[in-house]
């Protein structure tokens, strides 16, 4: 807070004083707080836009790699991240939009018949492509030792 003891004279300047580097911050810690709350609000919605229940198994390796999503719906619909894609343009198109990628992720849901997910995996591995499987871990199953 400055206080200005000498009311007599017209400011600062004219007595040849520095002009006062204070910085407001309550605009700044307001502006972050607004885009807080956004961030909480819109954090869920930034997830994959399909619904599907991946599998549960025992070890599941996290990672943080940013790689192409091949999702597979409950229904056999075929999607690269957001975008429906048929099965014959899938290795172009993630090397069309990913230029380089070797590996993908394939994200199907615990109700897709197997043989649309052994389709997928033989495409993209005669493609060269690297498959890594998304699941979740299952908390009910026993651990070894």
């Amino acid at each position: 807070m400055a206080f200005n003891l000498n009311a007599g004279t017209s400011g600062r300047r004219s007595r040849g004083l520095p002009a006062m580097a204070e910085i407001n911050v309550t605009p700044f810690v307001d502006v972050a707080l607004v885009l807080l709350i956004i961030f909480m609000i819109t954090a869920h919605v930034m997830d994959y836009g399909i619904e599907v229940d991946v599998p549960k198994t025992k070890a599941v390796a996290s990672s943080s790699k940013e790689l192409p999503v091949v999702l597979l719906s409950p229904t056999g619909d075929l999607y690269l991240n957001h975008d429906p894609v048929p099965l014959v343009r899938l290795a172009d198109e993630i090397r069309s939009r990913y230029p380089g990628q070797t590996a993908v992720y394939v994200r199907a849901d615990g109700k897709t018949p197997w043989e649309q997910v052994a389709q997928v995996s033989a495409e993209l591995g005669s493609q060269k492509f690297s498959l890594k499987f998304v699941t979740q871990p299952d908390h009910a199953a026993p651990t070894t030792k």
